[in-house]
């Protein structure tokens, strides 16, 4: 139904040219506001369970069908002669794969709240954000990747200091800037068609972006990694130092185009934070699923699936929430009804109904739990058919659909407070809620599944 709600007026403007004149920033953060204080009764809608269900579930299950995929994919290659010999590896795969969730989930989010805000409805300004942040992407892919690769090898290492050799580590940090690299570029065009394509369709491209960066995003960039590292291991040593030599040298170049456009300028200095501890964080359950699977090897099939769906609904809650905040409010002040509200309290972001844009968001949260089970159902017939139904027994089933109800009712929760708490600082949530929302759910999802293998293994 159609909620009034007093939002700032949004005027349209040449984002190459006029925007740092027409939209001051309230703080540092690249978010735009308008100058004048004016604000108008403006007809909002608010989307009710069905039909965040309705938009979500197609994408939500292409996506789980994408994860299923990269699933059956790592339960291959772990047993390739370059992962038996670089076991490294498998401490940079979730590190890497949620590096490339956070990056083009965080875009899809941004991108999708300039969609709803009305600034990417010409060519020409859909052209200029994608330019810019598809450049902002290879700065983070190729920094972030490389360092994905110095945590690794790092953890590694620690353990069994025998292994500490320059080749391997030019071997494992090469294929990680290689892969965050073309992933980038792939994943993040997509995104803005995608985005664009939605707009113009007028569907919610919050609800429908996210899932598709999560779909492509795990698949793809395993296959590359998978790929990349096995040409790498047994070419010449002296081809990976001359890869990152050549990185080296046009990395300024992706760094000056992402400068010149306001929105992406200020995330080089400051979107920093937010993608290197995910990275810490995934690096962390990277280090669980090295060891799960040297006990449970057929842990790998399961892992992306539990993790990718779980940061899948909580990037779709995420940005609906930081898009419905930046339509009814200015950043650093929450709406008025939001003020008194007790963010804490899990029956705020499940139950609420005395306040519209609460009810609005506890809506789509039920929305978005109600889809774990079903999914995950239709995902691990998925993986029956493909692997046999040996493994899945009805213990099985049952404890690993109540982890994965728990994690992610958890993040949902977890979503809606530090949302609204970085908005209220003044910090985009489009910028940095992401990557800690999906790093801690591989965290989560790698402690709970490997708890789940220990169990139904212990009887």
């Amino acid at each position: 139904m159609d909620i009034k709600q007093r939002t700032v007026e949004k005027k349209e403007v040449n984002y190459e040219d006029e925007v740092e004149e027409n939209l001051p920033k309230v703080k540092d953060t690249g978010v735009e506001e308008v100058k004048d204080a004016d604000v108008e009764e403006e007809e909002v809608v608010e989307e009710d369970s069905w039909r965040v269900l309705v938009e979500v579930t197609p994408p939500y299950l292409v996506a789980g069908l994408g994860m299923v995929g990269a699933g059956l994919l790592l339960d291959t290659v772990q047993h390739w002669e370059v992962y038996r010999e670089l076991p490294e590896l498998f401490i940079m795969v979730p590190a890497l794969i949620g590096l490339k969730g956070n990056l083009e989930m965080t875009l899809a989010s941004r991108l999708s709240t300039h969609a709803n805000l009305g600034h990417l409805d010409t060519i020409e300004q859909i052209v200029a954000m994608g330019r810019a942040n598809l450049a902002l992407l290879q700065v983070q892919g190729v920094v972030v990747g490389a360092l994905a690769a110095c945590l690794a090898t790092a953890m590694a290492w620690a353990g069994d200091p025998g292994r500490a050799q320059m080749a391997r580590f030019l071997v494992l940090a090469t294929s990680s800037v290689v892969t965050a690299s073309l992933a980038s570029a792939v994943l993040g065009l997509i995104m803005v068609v995608v985005i664009a394509v939605s707009r113009r369709y007028k569907v919610n491209p919050d609800n429908v972006a996210t899932p598709i960066a999560a779909a492509l995003g795990d698949l793809v960039t395993l296959g590359l990694l998978s790929a990349v590292a096995t040409f790498l291991h047994t070419s010449s040593p002296l081809l990976p130092p001359t890869i990152l030599a050549a990185y080296l040298a046009i990395s300024p170049a992706f760094h000056q185009a992402a400068g010149r456009h306001p929105d992406t300028r200020v995330l080089l200095a400051t979107g920093w934070t937010p993608v290197l501890s995910a990275m810490v964080i995934s690096s962390l359950g990277g280090k669980i699923l090295a060891r799960a699977i040297k006990a449970f090897p057929d842990i790998a099939v399961f892992q992306p699936v539990m993790n990718g769906v779980a940061g899948n609904l909580v990037g779709i809650q995420a940005s609906r929430l930081a898009t419905l905040l930046h339509r009814t409010s200015r950043l650093g002040e929450l709406p008025e009804e939001l003020e008194t509200a007790v963010m804490s309290s899990p029956s705020t972001t499940f139950l609420a109904s005395s306040s519209t844009i609460l009810s609005s968001n506890a809506a789509a949260a039920r929305a978005l739990l109600f889809l774990v089970l079903p999914g995950h159902v239709v995902f691990n017939l998925a993986i029956g058919l493909s692997q046999g139904f040996s493994m899945i027994t009805t213990t099985f089933v049952l404890l690993y659909l109540l982890a994965a109800l728990i994690q992610v009712g958890v993040l949902l929760h977890i979503a809606s407070c530090m949302v609204h708490h970085m908005w209220r600082r003044g910090e985009d949530p489009d910028n940095a809620a992401i990557p800690y929302l999906t790093s801690l759910g591989d965290l989560l999802g790698g402690a709970a599944l490997a708890a789940v293998f220990q169990a139904v293994h212990s009887q």
